[in-house]
């Protein structure tokens, strides 16, 4: 290759990362860039760590939010179905500690039950509306959140729910196996089993193929009201699971858990390169948008930005991340 065509080289090969893995590499690039001139202790061994235990509350909620963002929708109600799942299952905790104060694992084990099954009706919820009455996920979505915000706070009249079992707390909060906290655990086993469902079975490749075009999907004989309806039912469950982790960290049931958490997991799937039009989108990708996120609002702190600015400037992240994932579409569309 002579050395007049190697400018060209390097366009082309930005190029083809940005089509290929979208706006994440050169993001998280700016983001450790800017931030470590701006605070000395930003790359740090603890840190980093720090991010990494932090982040794994919104790596699972954005890894849910993708399910449903690749099947051509999105879900606004991830952050109440976190926050009644916190209060239904700590309420349930705290009756039934009364009633059977010797089987604690048993009150944790049912607790938790009571509170996948409060988020999983919220998915219920969306995916009937959204599969068999064609309802605008953008209304249907907004409408649950309202609804199952509303009822956290008539269970509990907005006063946090105390009094959770000790060992709950203990174990899925603060806990720690082979010296791993027992969250991060949890996460690893989502990513990887999230990891083995879109690549590895055919019902991922129905999500991506309804996504894709649903009426191509519909005529490959696909169901599509079927597929539609997991998507949003898994994507509440895993709300569900961070709802209960969630409630473990802060040890009572809150109704305002999980209050922002629904713009950062879409910002983070956009960032991640998943296509806010659906069908394109990688485990992998997501999880590292989701801990970029963490990283972005850790390095704010530690440069002592102050929490309205933060906000700005994640707002101001979304819509760039949303305007190259419009560029990228067309550079995939058009073969470029």
């Amino acid at each position: 290759m002579t050395t007049d065509t190697m400018p060209f080289s390097f366009p082309g090969l930005i190029r083809k990362i940005f089509v290929r893995v979208g706006v994440l590499p050169f993001f998280l690039f700016g983001a450790l860039v800017v931030f470590t001139l701006l605070s000395p202790k930003f790359l740090t061994g603890q840190n980093l760590v720090n991010v990494m235990r932090q982040s794994v509350y919104l790596v699972l909620v954005s890894l849910g939010q993708m399910l449903v963002l690749i099947s051509g929708g999105f879900d606004l109600s991830v952050g109440t179905a976190i926050a009644l799942t916190s209060v239904v299952s700590a309420t349930v905790m705290v009756w039934l500690a009364g009633i059977f104060p010797d089987a604690i694992f048993l009150v944790i084990l049912l607790g938790a039950l009571a509170g996948f099954v409060a988020a999983a009706c919220v998915g219920l919820l969306n995916g009937i509306g959204v599969a068999y009455f064609d309802v605008s996920p953008f209304i249907m979505t907004l409408g649950a959140s309202s609804l199952a915000g509303g009822a956290a706070l008539l269970l509990t009249g907005g006063v946090p729910v105390s009094g959770l079992p000790f060992a709950f707390a203990d174990v899925f909060g603060f806990g720690r196996l082979w010296g791993v906290p027992v969250p991060v655990i949890v996460a690893l086993l989502c990513i990887v089993a999230m990891w083995v469902f879109m690549s590895r079975t055919s019902l991922g490749t129905q999500v991506y193929a309804v996504g894709g075009n649903i009426k191509a999907a519909h005529l490959s004989a696909i169901n599509t009201k079927r597929t539609l309806m997991m998507a949003y039912v898994g994507c509440a469950l895993i709300a569900s699971l961070t709802g209960l982790l969630l409630t473990a960290r802060v040890e009572s049931g809150e109704a305002n858990l999980g209050g922002t958490i629904t713009l950062e997991s879409i910002a983070a799937c956009v960032i991640a390169g998943v296509s806010l039009r659906g069908g394109i989108g990688r485990v992998e990708n997501v999880v590292l948008g989701g801990f970029f996120i963490v990283l972005v609002q850790n390095g704010m702190n530690l440069a002592q930005i102050s929490s309205y600015m933060q906000m700005v400037l994640l707002g101001a992240l979304l819509i760039l991340a949303v305007i190259f994932d419009q560029l990228r579409y067309r550079m995939i569309m058009g073969g470029s």
